[in-house]
């Protein structure tokens, strides 16, 4: 098993410091692992997301959910949190997604515009900022830039930037598709060299290999594969996405692949709310069985 950096190790601001921690400590397990709950899928997505659960439409039922269930976050967009985390403030930490875009449009050219700010975060009690960095898109030159800036404001401010690392575009379905082993270490990668302090990964696929960059054509086993996209992202810390709704067996098993690798914790939202409440609860003590073999030395 690969040990993930502790958070003397990461060369973080006070205040970032600070907020981890209480993320990581006084939240979820409390043990230095996290298990974060994200409810941006209703612009990234659309509604059809909560057809399988309609109570998931309901923002309040979510935050419950998170409580209930011991999370160690929530990351919503602005306006569900200005309308709806006021109630729950305090009890459960906010991950303020700070850009987004809709599934409307082509993939090709992908970009998530930018329609909150740091200065937002703070003001409504976050312990950190989302940001969806599309890793490959032919618009990286205008995401870069504003992910300059939103960088720059977290610093400044001394809020953790979570990175949502996506590979897009027409040249990474070129290239064996956006969760391939190879663009996802890539992205993880980038996420690290542009100064993310977590990065949020799919599980690569090393069986995707049309197209890829040599070594990726070689065979790698999933563990091999996530171990080695944890390595790339070396001291910023890594949350393994659940994706679209899985057998529960495949998701465990991609949790236990992800914590063995040094993964700082899981992401899931369409696993854990698009099935009834208690099913749900049920689940999510599953997996945090399992987060909590890998405590923080």
């Amino acid at each position: 098993m690969q040990a993930r950096p502790a958070l003397s190790e990461l060369g973080l601001s006070s205040g970032k410091k600070t907020r981890l921690r209480r993320i990581l400590f006084d939240h979820g397990l409390r043990n230095g692992t996290a298990f974060f709950l994200p409810y941006d899928q209703g612009l990234e997505h659309g509604p059809r997301d909560f057809f399988a659960n309609p109570q998931a439409s309901d923002p309040a039922y979510i935050v419950r959910l998170a409580i209930a269930g011991q999370f160690n976050g929530i990351a919503i967009q602005i306006g569900l949190a200005e309308k709806f985390y006021w109630d729950y403030a305090g009890e459960i930490p906010l991950i303020l997604k700070l850009n987004g875009k809709t599934d409307i449009p082509s993939d090709e050219a992908a970009l998530s515009p930018v329609h909150a700010s740091v200065e937002d975060a703070v003001r409504l009690g976050a312990d950190a900022v989302g940001y969806t960095l599309y890793v490959g898109s032919p618009a990286q030159e205008t995401d870069f830039a504003q992910y300059r800036r939103i960088r720059a404001d977290a610093e400044r401010l001394g809020m953790p930037l979570v990175v949502w690392a996506y590979p897009r575009g027409a040249a990474i379905e070129a290239k064996g598709g956006k969760d391939s082993f190879y663009a996802v270490d890539y992205a993880a990668r980038v996420a690290s060299e542009l100064g993310a302090d977590v990065v949020k990964v799919n599980f690569p696929h090393p069986e995707k290999r049309d197209g890829v960059k040599p070594p990726y054509r070689e065979v790698f086993t999933p563990q091999e594969a996530i171990d080695a996209v944890v390595r790339s992202a070396n001291r910023t810390l890594v949350l393994v996405s659940g994706g679209e709704k899985a057998g529960d067996d495949a998701m465990l098993r991609k949790a236990e692949q992800a914590m063995d690798a040094g993964g700082l914790g899981l992401i899931f939202g369409r696993n854990v709310w698009q099935r009834g409440y208690d099913e749900s609860l049920r689940f999510v003590e599953s997996l945090q069985q399992i987060l909590s073999q890998h405590p923080s030395k």
